[in-house]
């Protein structure tokens, strides 16, 4: 495993930027919060949940390439990932939380994950480098962005030609919480696109709870 030089750049407080993620984010600001996310994205069934099988083999990834799990919480889909690549693929776990990027590497670390590597990004840049990435996956992250303008430039500018950018993510309507969901689906995928990418699909992931949607950038 390799550790890519941290971004300087970490959560400031809230009060400091208009936040377009509020009620998502609010856990992430104490330490307190944070501890309770970790519980949640590291539980022992949360890739079941995640159905992980099914969207890795979904992605089509082939072996040697790059993917970015933007957001990758406590790492559940970094052995799924990690295999799809295969030894001479590349994966880049990347959060902007240094506590979940620990807990990401020490999940690595048990595994044996050798092609992955971790990245610190900040709220509104993923600090991934420019034409670095073959596929850039967010799974239950895009409706924490409280700069999308900003993120997606840096997810567009990381892409190689013919990359391709993958959210999956909830329905609003359906969450239990609806108000922690900043979007609704066609709002995503109005907003992504405005940011200079192009929908190639969208589908259902977990029907009635979650979507996949699939953007090429242009």
């Amino acid at each position: 495993m390799k550790r890519l030089a941290p971004a300087l750049a970490l959560l400031a407080a809230a009060a400091a930027w208009t936040q377009v993620a509020r009620h998502a984010n609010q856990d992430l600001h104490s330490e307190e919060g944070r501890r309770r996310l970790i519980q949640v994205l590291g539980a022992p069934d949360r890739a079941d949940r995640l159905a992980a099988d099914k969207l890795v083999a979904a992605l089509n990834l082939r072996k040697g390439a790059t993917v970015v799990d933007l957001g990758t919480g406590a790492g559940v889909l970094l052995p799924f990932l990690s295999q799809a690549v295969g030894a001479e693929g590349r994966v880049i776990a990347q959060d902007i939380i240094p506590d979940f990027l620990d807990k990401a590497a020490e999940l690595a670390r048990n595994r044996r994950l050798n092609n992955v590597e971790f990245l610190l990004g900040s709220e509104k840049d993923p600090q991934l480098p420019a034409d670095s990435a073959d596929l850039i996956l967010a799974v239950d992250s895009y409706h924490h962005f409280d700069y999308p303008e900003e993120m997606l430039a840096g997810i567009r500018r990381a892409l190689r030609d013919g990359g391709r950018f993958v959210v999956v993510d909830y329905y609003r309507k359906s969450f239990r919480d609806p108000a922690h969901i900043r979007l609704e689906k066609d709002e995503v995928v109005r907003e992504i696109e405005a940011n200079g990418f192009t929908l190639l699909s969208n589908e259902e992931h977990i029907p009635g709870s979650q979507y996949r949607l699939v953007f090429r950038k242009r």
